[in-house]
């Protein structure tokens, strides 16, 4: 419609969880007067699952919906199946509806983006235009969930694992190697530090080392036939390797202990029983690795990746951030062509390389990613800080106590908000998502028609 000079649908923030409330409006601004029958707004959450089969020597696809959302207001006007023929006259100018829904309070998936499976959730806009094409805009969103906690009873309780092997040559015995594991919790948020202990005892003429390994298993789930497809996926969170293990030689590992501690990365969270389509659960494998890189006294242990963080009993502080997945494990490695902007490849090949080798100078705009929860950890030294900076003010009069509260905790935080603090700026703003630059809804609907 060219009387629609601008279209956008506005939330209060780009990240949600379930049982919150959703708010936002739409904003238009048409330059003439415009017969509308009704403004409507969707809020729909679905989970899509593509899948590529052989069957009887022929190539087919499979395909499977689950919608988790669908509800509908009306925010100007009437809906088309209340009076079809009812139209009413929007003036010119600039207009602000407001609309807001209820999340369900429920375990719930969330947002997801790979190549053969997506869960998005969505606020679409529709203004029913009589006679005429009804202009259309939507705006994605991220849900966190499900709703996983760290503290609780059955992720608290520590697995422990051990094993031995003799190795022989022949008739001749070489040594004997044995390893003993600990995992202190089953459950960690993105951003936290593995808890992991080992012993290893070493009684062969040759080195060993300590490998750790977290692996991400998505399993795609079409139940369609007799006996359904399914289809899994494997990726490498990450690996570890501890320092070398003499021969003849017994060592004790703490990854709390470590000068590089194994963090895990920013991945989406455990998902079982939650879709039918799609379920995401993780590995965590322990072995004993040789010179020759031959693994042994292979040990695996489930873990979980919560959305809520643990809590320390010393201490309740600490942030939430929000950030992108890793491009290396499914949800991070693929972006799906419809929110890419710019040049548009969906291949093995890097976006930012072309054909003959040159890179080219402008980034694709993003139109749409989702995010994780990430755990900040608190700064080192904060709570002494505190503890010397209250014992300063004990020891002064009450009077200078209420001048200098003011102005000294601005101090205390202007200290801790150094440049190169960098970890005190998380806390400083706990909430933080990394956006990138996107259009309005009528320029994605134009870009997307395009």
């Amino acid at each position: 419609m060219d009387y629609i000079t601008s279209f956008d649908i506005r939330l209060d923030k780009d990240v949600y969880y379930a049982g919150e409330p959703l708010t936002g409006c739409v904003v238009l601004e048409n330059s003439e007067n415009i017969k509308i029958r009704g403004i409507r707004v969707l809020l729909r959450g679905k989970a899509h699952v593509q899948l590529k089969v052989m069957k009887s020597g022929e190539r087919k696809t499979l395909k499977d919906d689950q919608y988790l959302l669908d509800e509908k207001i009306v925010i100007w006007g009437k809906d088309k199946h209340e009076e079809p023929d009812a139209t009413q006259i929007l003036p010119r100018g600039m207009h602000q509806f407001n609309f807001a829904f209820q999340l369900p309070q429920c375990q719930m998936p969330c947002s997801l983006e790979t190549r053969m499976g997506t869960i998005r959730y969505y606020v679409k806009c529709i203004i029913d235009i009589p006679y005429a094409s009804s202009p259309q805009g939507i705006k994605y969103f991220s849900l966190i969930g499900p709703h996983i906690d760290c503290m609780e009873e059955k992720y608290l309780a520590s697995l422990c694992g051990q094993d031995h092997k003799v190795r022989c040559f022949r008739c001749c015995q070489r040594g004997t190697i044995a390893l003993r594991v600990v995992l202190e919790r089953t459950a960690y948020c993105c951003g936290e530090n593995l808890r992991i202990k080992a012993h290893i005892e070493n009684r062969q003429d040759f080195t060993i080392n300590l490998n750790i390994k977290l692996f991400q298993v998505i399993e795609y789930r079409i139940e369609k036939g007799v006996l359904g497809e399914t289809k899994n996926i494997t990726s490498t969170v990450l690996e570890y390797r501890s320092p070398t293990v003499n021969e003849n030689t017994q060592a004790k590992f703490d990854s709390s202990l470590e000068q590089h501690p194994i963090k895990i990365p920013v991945v989406p969270p455990t998902m079982v029983g939650v879709c039918r389509l799609l379920q995401i659960y993780y590995m965590l494998k322990v072995s004993v690795e040789d010179e020759r890189k031959n693994e042994s006294l292979e040990m695996e242990f489930p873990l979980t990746i919560a959305t809520i963080p643990y809590r320390s009993p010393q201490t309740q502080l600490y942030s939430i951030t929000y950030d992108f997945c890793v491009d290396y494990v499914e949800g991070g490695r693929y972006i799906s062509p419809e929110f890419r902007l710019g040049q548009v490849y969906d291949g093995n090949q890097p976006p930012g390389e072309r054909e003959n080798g040159a890179e080219d100078d402008e980034e694709d705009i993003i139109l749409y990613r989702p995010v994780y929860v990430k755990c900040i950890e608190k700064p080192k030294g904060l709570g002494r800080m505190t503890k010397e900076l209250l014992d300063q003010k004990l020891n002064e009069s009450p009077n200078d106590l209420r001048r200098g509260l003011k102005s000294g905790s601005q101090k205390s935080m202007n200290a801790l908000l150094q440049p190169g603090n960098t970890s005190s700026l998380e806390i400083q703003n706990p909430v933080s998502v990394k956006i990138h630059k996107t259009p309005s809804a009528l320029e994605q609907q134009q870009l997307l028609k395009n």
